[in-house]
This record gives structure tokens, C-alpha cells and sequence, in this order.
């Protein structure tokens, strides 16, 4: 049990007066304990208490070899299985609950009235998820340094007349020569037109001299993930595309220029965003700057308009500017960030200059 970070998590609860909280979200039990189970449609669930003595409640056909430094409460198929949590549930306090509770698991507690009220307990979790303690952040490192050497290798699979599909089918076994436990999510490849559609998924397209070759890509390693996009030429790139490809970067260097604690995430946001407005391309950056990431690939918390939470160091999120020119080309250039005590530290060191490849 990794008690600084379930205290972490219950001293943020007592600001919204529950001392007890019902945690169901799989990632964030094993954020917790190093237990990961799939429970598909079984109860899995992490009783955090104040006084400790937290309760791992657990299915007989979960297989958890690792002591977990909880008293686990295991229950069969046939048993009534919320009235075991039931029985472990301060009644005369308010239970925080998490976001990913389903509602055949939560509403049996409300009907019983195992509680003396339901909170939702979730932003204790995402928040403290979103503060990566030393352990976490040498992982995530790690997993980055991995991703720069596999990008390298990545720009030398393009050759005349490849498909994006025999691109993105190599990835995985470099990955793996290279350290990687596998990938993060599935990768990202598109040529020329294709990288307008910024979740475009890998086809038969067939690259061609002057498009673009654009990677989003990333691994996972021991357990946390990396994520970065570069946005590479085939052989060439015109005037047009050098414009798009260096607003792109401007507006990526400039929101990480800013990046310190005490900066709102939405300063952020409006630092990449106002350049490439101001460039023209403002409705042609279509999504959020960027996206905190840990145990998940995405994980609570935006860089965005909509958040304006101050920097904290330990913070780990992504900077993404893109531009998206429907039936031309697509740019975007990704990059993940450390927030440290006094700025900010790039996990990515893959450069930021326009490269061709020549195939």
C-alpha cells in the first residue's frame, strides 16, 4: 500500500467532510496497492479509511498474488456482495465515492443506507494522480527517453510507396528491442491529406514526395506511459507546409516558455492558441492544447480554456498545437512536460526542427 498517497487522497477528502472513501476505478487502485485487476462486470472496489486499516474487497476468480497492506474481504459469485462493503462502512459518516462506480453497485449502498450521505470523492484521486511523486516521474522518464530513440527509428521505416498500415505495423517489435513493455495506445501514422483528421487512424494510403508524415506515438514502461507527435516531410516540403510547420512549433516553444508554477493551464492554452490565431489558423486548431497523463494515457485534467487550475510541480501533461488543413495537410508537434519547483522540464528530447525524410 503506498499510504503517502492514500493520505494524500484523504486529506483532500476532509475538505469535503468524509473521512471514509469507496474507490472503484481499477488504475487508481493499483495507483495505490500495485493490484490491477480487471473486473469486467464484478464488484472491485478500495475502501480508504482515516484511521487506516483500508479493505481491499476482492472476487474469488481475481488473481492478486502480491501482498497489498490491506485486509482483503474476498466474496463468490453468490454472495450478496454490497452488503460485505456495507458492513465495512462507517453508517454514520458521508462515503466518497469515485466516478467510475456503476450505478448496480452504488445505488444498493444508497438503498441500504450504508452511509450518512455520498460525496463524490473523485477529484481527491485525479488530483493527487496529477501530482507524480518521485517514483512516478523517473518511470515516466524513462518511458520518454524510450519514445525519442523509437521515433528516430520510426522516420527511417518510410520509403517510397509505403502504406501508413506497414508503417504502424513495425512499431511495436522496435518498441520492444528498445525496452518497451508495449504500447501506450495504438500509434498514430498519416501521410500528406490524412493528417488533418488529428485522430486519424493507420490505412493503405501510400506515402508520396511532399507530403507530411505525421507520428503520435507512444509506449509504456513499468507501468506508466509516453506520448509525443512530430510531424516529419517526405523528400520535400513547400513553402506552404514550412509556414504551417513553424507557426506550429512557435506556438509549441511559446506555451512551454511559459510553463512554471503559479501559470494557469489556460494560460497556456491562450499563450499556443493566440499565436496560431493571430497566424490566421485559429479555427484550424481544433482541440486542447494538451492532456495530463501517468498509470493512463489520458488522465484527469486539461490543459485547456475550460481549466484554469494553477501549475503545481510534479504536474505532468502534454503541449500539442496543431494546425488542420482538411484535404491538404496536417501538423502537429507534441511534447511531454515536468513541472518543476522553479519551470519545467521536457521529457522529450527529440528535436523540434523541420526534418525531410528521404526514403
Amino acid at each position: 500500500m503506498h499510504q503517502t498517497r492514500a493520505n494524500r487522497i484523504l486529506s483532500a477528502l476532509k475538505a469535503q467532510g468524509a473521512e471514509q472513501m469507496l474507490i472503484t476505478d481499477p488504475m487508481s487502485i493499483f495507483y495505490l496497492t500495485d493490484v490491477y485487476v480487471q473486473p469486467f462486470e464484478r464488484f472491485f472496489g478500495l475502501l480508504l479509511r482515516a484511521g487506516g486499516h483500508h479493505v481491499l474487497f476482492l472476487n474469488r476468480l481475481f488473481f492478486v498474488p502480491q501482498e497489498t497492506g490491506t485486509e482483503k474481504v474476498w466474496y463468490s459469485d453468490t454472495d450478496p456482495v454490497m452488503d460485505l462493503v456495507a458492513n465495512y462502512v462507517d453508517s454514520a459518516k458521508p462515503l466518497a465515492v469515485d466516478k467510475e462506480m456503476k450505478a448496480r453497485h452504488l445505488l444498493p449502498l444508497m438503498e441500504m443506507h450504508a452511509a450518512a450521505g455520498f460525496v463524490n470523492g473523485s477529484l481527491a484521486v485525479d488530483k493527487t494522480r496529477g501530482i507524480k511523486d518521485d517514483e512516478e516521474q523517473k518511470k515516466m522518464i524513462t518511458a520518454s527517453r524510450i519514445n525519442d530513440q523509437a521515433m528516430a527509428r520510426f522516420k527511417t521505416l518510410v520509403k517510397e510507396g509505403i502504406t501508413e498500415l506497414e508503417v504502424a505495423g513495425q512499431m511495436l517489435d522496435i518498441y520492444r528491442e528498445l525496452g518497451a513493455d508495449g504500447y501506450s495506445f495504438s500509434p498514430l501514422v498519416a501521410f500528406g491529406a490524412n493528417a488533418a483528421d488529428p485522430h486519424h487512424e493507420p490505412d493503405n494510403t501510400a506515402v508520396k514526395p511532399g507530403d507530411c508524415v505525421l507520428f503520435d506515438v507512444g509506449c509504456i514502461k513499468d507501468g506508466y506511459c509516453s506520448d509525443m507527435t512530430r510531424t516529419f516531410f517526405f523528400r520535400e516540403a513547400s513553402e506552404h507546409c514550412r509556414n504551417i510547420y513553424n507557426i506550429v512549433r512557435r506556438a509549441n516553444e511559446a506555451a512551454e516558455a511559459l510553463i512554471r508554477p503559479g501559470v494557469k493551464l489556460c494560460e497556456l492554452d491562450a499563450a499556443a492558441r493566440d499565436l496560431i490565431t493571430a497566424e490566421g489558423y485559429g479555427p484550424q486548431f481544433n482541440h486542447r492544447l494538451g492532456h495530463f497523463i501517468g498509470l493512463s494515457e489520458h488522465e484527469y485534467g486539461d490543459v485547456s480554456s475550460g481549466f484554469d487550475w494553477p501549475v503545481e510541480p510534479g504536474m505532468i501533461f502534454s503541449i500539442e498545437p496543431g494546425i488542420y488543413l482538411s484535404g491538404d495537410t496536417g501538423v502537429r508537434l507534441e511534447d511531454l512536460v515536468l513541472v518543476t519547483e522553479d519551470g519545467v522540464q521536457l521529457l522529450n528530447r527529440y528535436s523540434h526542427e523541420l526534418e525531410l525524410i528521404e526514403g
